[in-house]
């Protein structure tokens, strides 16, 4: 503990309202039907746990804080680098009139899985470590606080997998031919996955 518990006791509204407002910054989220917004929208659920984390002061829960700041940067910017690549595509950001992407560029649809399951932060992907960090610092301050955070992460993985079908699966509604996907945007892919993968197998490099 870096700070007396009696300094941290301070912070327990900030940390209560830290985790209310990334769950209602995701329940949000499963309101959008705007792609950029959703995407913005999870942001502010994913800094929500970063504020909370850092509130309580712990070593744990610090590091946390950090590796969550450094992988939802890499995520979130993944997310709107595929929002961008729908978009030239379809001249809409509006979830419905984007979906049936599977069919038409099934790399592009391979990606948006890989970001996705990364938001939700499944294990050995760098957003698991951090979560993982935060919830067991978390824990340890107050129990209670596991069922906030466990409602937060349920809602996440929620819209992850509510934005990926509704981008990627069902019937097309293109008419016009559509451009398969270039060798840049398969590089911005990259360079954000590979960072990720590199530092998920080895934290030394930002701890």
């Amino acid at each position: 503990q870096i700070m007396p518990t009696t300094k941290t006791d301070m912070f327990l509204p900030f940390i209560v309202l830290a985790l209310w407002g990334a769950i209602l910054a995701n329940l949000t989220c499963l309101q959008q039907t705007d792609l950029k917004s959703l995407i913005a929208y999870s942001s502010v659920s994913h800094m929500g746990l970063v504020v909370a984390a850092i509130m309580i002061q712990t070593p744990w829960g610090l590091s946390g804080a950090m590796t969550l700041m450094i992988a939802h940067g890499f995520t979130s910017s993944a997310l709107f680098c595929l929002a961008n690549t729908t978009y030239e595509r379809t001249h809409t950001r509006i979830l419905i009139l984007t979906r049936g992407f599977h069919n038409i560029l099934p790399m592009a649809t391979t990606w948006w899985l890989l970001t996705n399951l990364m938001n939700i932060a499944i294990p050995p992907t760098m957003n698991f470590t951090s979560e993982l960090l935060i919830m067991s610092a978390l824990f340890s301050w107050c129990p209670t606080t596991i069922i906030l955070l466990g409602l937060s992460m349920l809602i996440t993985a929620s819209y992850s997998l509510h934005m990926f079908l509704s981008t990627q699966m069902g019937p097309t509604l293109l008419n016009n031919q559509t451009e398969p996907t270039h060798s840049r945007e398969h590089l911005l892919m990259t360079l954000h996955i590979i960072p990720l993968m590199m530092i998920s197998m080895k934290p030394e490099l930002i701890m």
